[in-house]
């Protein structure tokens, strides 16, 4: 694990680099919908497609409070560009993490950590999304291989994946949650197609596409872990994992919609004063920021909760539906004070209102966070 006098290193450097080479391109990032290379290829050389990874594996070896530490730094600016390296750190890489076998491990894992392969999480399903318990995707055993069938959609990073974490029915027969396996399908496989990628409202750069598969033929062991029914299990884990990052990416997003509006309330003039001498807008900043710095608590919080093992399912769900629903609050009294200018394409607060919408719905819609809490709590 990384020492945190080596970790503030980190996060410093990583804080400059942000707001040096990726601000700058922000609006660019939007308008074309990608990330330029040249940044895809520092993110790799400053580990970061590996940093919640294992250093035996070749990564940064993080802790969970120093990935959302990191989540929050990358929160400043645009989600495109962590969405790069998420799915590898996060609800993809983690399955290899959390049941991968040890050779599974040291043949994927390092090539994840260094960005050689970017891993795809395909779980979600046209009619599988906030339950996707009731995944129809198919995987029926043929002598020593599986075949899939299936057809997943809003999969993050398709178009650009090299392998694909496919959860699948290994038993027709079983019920809801159950008799689900996961499977390393790598990009390329006969019988695997990437669709279009999908035009979205916001986090242009982020890509996103259904994955179809029409009898994908894989070896045995491209089965993650031994059990061909622990898939479903595998994956709540590792979006109870992803929701502290998106917890994070939340906070971060928060902060730099607090600056942006009280930078603007300081400079822009109505009536002979800055618009920050109005006791209105006053109240929508101080909202603001009491919101920021609650979430930040809060994520902080439940980030050492699941670090220490003492609760790896409702804080988890609690930081991501309180940041999510936040930062969207917060967005939208950053437009307001914004006024007319926070309407318009190339204003920064105009471009984070569209992205931040995005994170009351993935990785588990508020609603769906409202459920986990609720049932954890009567248990």
């Amino acid at each position: 694990m990384m020492t945190e006098a080596d970790f503030s290193d980190l996060r410093t450097a990583l804080r400059e680099f942000l707001r040096k080479e990726v601000v700058p391109v922000e609006a660019q990032i939007d308008a074309d919908d990608a990330v330029p290379e040249r940044l895809i290829s520092q993110a790799k050389a400053m580990g970061l497609y590996g940093y919640a990874i294992g250093e035996e594996y070749g990564g940064l070896g993080l802790s969970v409070p120093q990935q959302v530490a990191v989540a929050i730094e990358l929160g400043y600016t645009t989600p495109a560009f962590r969405s790069l390296f998420g799915t590898n750190n996060g609800i993809a890489g983690q399955v290899i993490v959390a049941a991968g076998t040890e050779e599974q491990k040291r043949a994927i894992l390092p090539r994840l950590a260094s960005g050689e392969l970017v891993a795809s999480f395909a779980l979600t399903e046209p009619d599988a999304g906030s339950d996707p318990s009731r995944l129809v995707t198919s995987a029926r055993a043929d002598g020593g291989a599986w075949v899939l069938n299936g057809l997943k959609r809003f999969i993050t990073n398709a178009p650009m994946a090299d392998v694909f974490m496919v959860f699948a029915r290994t038993d027709p027969d079983a019920p809801a949650g159950q008799g689900i396996g996961v499977f390393a399908v790598p990009a390329g496989s006969q019988g695997l197609t990437v669709g279009p990628r999908d035009h979205k409202m916001g986090q242009g750069g982020a890509w996103t596409a259904d994955v179809s598969l029409s009898d994908v033929r894989v070896p045995g062991d491209a089965l993650v872990g031994t059990s061909p029914s622990a898939g479903y299990a595998t994956a709540m884990r590792s979006l109870a994992h992803g929701r502290l990052t998106i917890a994070g990416v939340c906070v971060g997003v928060a902060g730099r919609l607090v600056e942006e509006s009280t930078r603007y309330a300081r400079q822009r003039y109505q009536g002979g004063h800055p618009i920050g001498d109005y006791q209105l807008i006053q109240a929508m900043l101080a909202d603001s920021y009491t919101e920021y710095v609650a979430a930040r608590a809060l994520v902080t919080d439940a980030a050492a909760a699941y670090e220490a093992g003492t609760d790896r399912r409702a804080g988890p769900s609690a930081a991501k539906y309180f940041a999510s629903e936040a930062v969207g609050r917060i967005a939208d009294r950053a437009v307001q004070i914004h006024g007319g200018s926070g309407y318009i394409r190339g204003v920064p607060v105009e471009r984070l209102y569209r992205d931040v919408r995005l994170f009351r719905i993935y990785e588990g819609t508020s609603q769906i966070q409202q459920l986990v809490i609720a049932r954890e709590l009567l248990k």
